[in-house]
């Protein structure tokens, strides 16, 4: 899967991760930073969406698209198609113009909007990636989990350089009986749920 990233996805994931590294040194305000995953989380990620099971598969948090990116690759593998959401229009419009460089438009559907008014209208997720703004992590887990099919994954990124603020969350998750969960140290941490 990632020996034969298309070209396109490849030179818009290193334009993002060029971004994302002047973002981070240059003062750009925090609302305005991509403030993405590293690829070695992406990689993690793609193969969890990979080996997840049939259903309907969601992203909460797309910023300029390149989480997304890593889990189209599986989307693609796999014939599914994923739904991501973004709150910010600046960050939808560059997400719009990665999707269209890596011409992904058909495997990717952008909904700009708050997921927690979308989220009761897919009843079999099977793949749900949170990297969204640290408040709402636990509306979204109370919202996704119910509506999971056996088998699927919940994956929330900052488990471990967010732990005091997702402390709540992150202990209900670890005490769930309707989840196996763990928290994975590779990037910043992440939470990772399957559905029992």
């Amino acid at each position: 899967m990632f020996h034969n990233i298309k070209e396109s996805i490849r030179k818009r994931m290193e334009y993002l991760e060029e971004l994302d590294t002047k973002d981070r040194i240059d003062g750009t305000p925090r609302m305005e930073r991509l403030r993405q995953i590293p690829p070695e989380t992406g990689k993690f990620v793609s193969l969890l969406a990979a080996s997840a099971p049939k259903g309907e598969f969601l992203e909460i948090g797309t910023s300029a698209g390149y989480s997304t990116l890593w889990i189209a690759l599986a989307c693609k593998l796999n014939g599914n198609k994923l739904i991501t959401f973004e709150m910010l229009k600046d960050k939808a419009e560059l997400a719009r113009e990665t999707f269209t460089l890596t011409n992904l438009n058909n495997v990717v559907e952008l909904i700009e909007g708050d997921a927690r008014e979308y989220i009761p209208n897919y009843e079999n997720i099977s793949f749900c990636f949170l990297d969204a703004e640290k408040e709402v992590y636990e509306d979204c887990y109370d919202l996704v989990i119910p509506n999971m099919v056996k088998g699927g994954f919940l994956v929330a990124d900052n488990a471990i350089n967010h732990y005091q603020t997702l402390k709540p969350m992150l202990d209900k998750a670890l005490a769930d009986e309707r989840v196996d969960a763990l928290i994975v140290p590779i990037g910043k941490g992440e939470l990772v749920c399957r559905k029992i």
